[in-house]
């Protein structure tokens, strides 16, 4: 079944973009959208790769063209899915995976309420500072401010997990894998084997799990 959009959120620092890469080498017929955005590339990143780096002119005029499916800013930079990356996804025949942050994915479960969304968590506010430390000492860019404003951004963030149609803990990358994958082919119509593990990770019924990492960040 192609055209199903998998709308993928997380906090900054969830490792939402490992995780992500190894589900893509084990589902197949995903195409993953490459967003745009007007942040500078960080380490690696390259142009057509992680994300279309482009101007805040540019960007604007393509807000005004409508040419995003979505978009928002966020930390003082725009980021953006091309209406382009779905009719391209659907006209190959499969599905689309759009990693997005809750602000976008709000946009198009508005526009696309059949797509299906699964929100990461962080297993607890320690490990999430943790991961955002040795990520901002990776690019040299330590600030206490901006960690603690990531923390702070994912505490509202965590407040929307309700939001969406799934929710998964990016604990052990292993599981949480094993748990993204079967939510989508359990969405494609797989049952065998996946049935139970995809409906674990519905919000609707709130597992312990899923339960216990909210208390830790004082989410309801």
């Amino acid at each position: 079944m192609a055209g199903i959009l998998f709308i993928i959120s997380a906090p900054s620092g969830s490792g939402k973009s490992t995780l992500v890469a190894q589900v893509r080498t084990l589902v197949e017929g995903l195409e993953f959208s490459i967003s745009y955005t007007t942040r500078v590339p960080r380490g690696s990143e390259s142009d057509g790769q992680e994300y279309y780096f482009t101007s805040r002119e540019n960007f604007e005029r393509m807000i005004a063209a409508g040419e995003f499916l979505e978009w928002a800013e966020v930390f003082g930079n725009y980021y953006g899915t091309a209406r382009t990356a779905l009719e391209h996804a659907r006209a190959s025949g499969k599905d689309l995976l759009l990693d997005i942050d809750v602000q976008g994915a709000k946009q198009v479960m508005r526009r696309m309420p059949r797509a299906v969304s699964i929100f990461i968590l962080p297993p607890s506010p320690q490990v999430l500072e943790m991961r955002l430390r040795h990520r901002s000492e990776a690019e040299h860019m330590t600030s206490e401010e901006v960690i603690e404003r990531r923390l702070q951004q994912a505490r509202s963030e965590l407040e929307q997990v309700g939001e969406y149609k799934y929710a998964l803990v990016n604990d052990v990358l292993d599981q949480a894998t094993a748990e993204m994958r079967a939510i989508m082919l359990y969405e494609r119509g797989a049952r065998d084997g996946v049935a139970a593990v995809a409906e674990s990770c519905r919000t609707d019924t709130r597992s312990s799990r899923l339960a216990a990492v909210l208390a830790s960040f004082h989410v309801d």
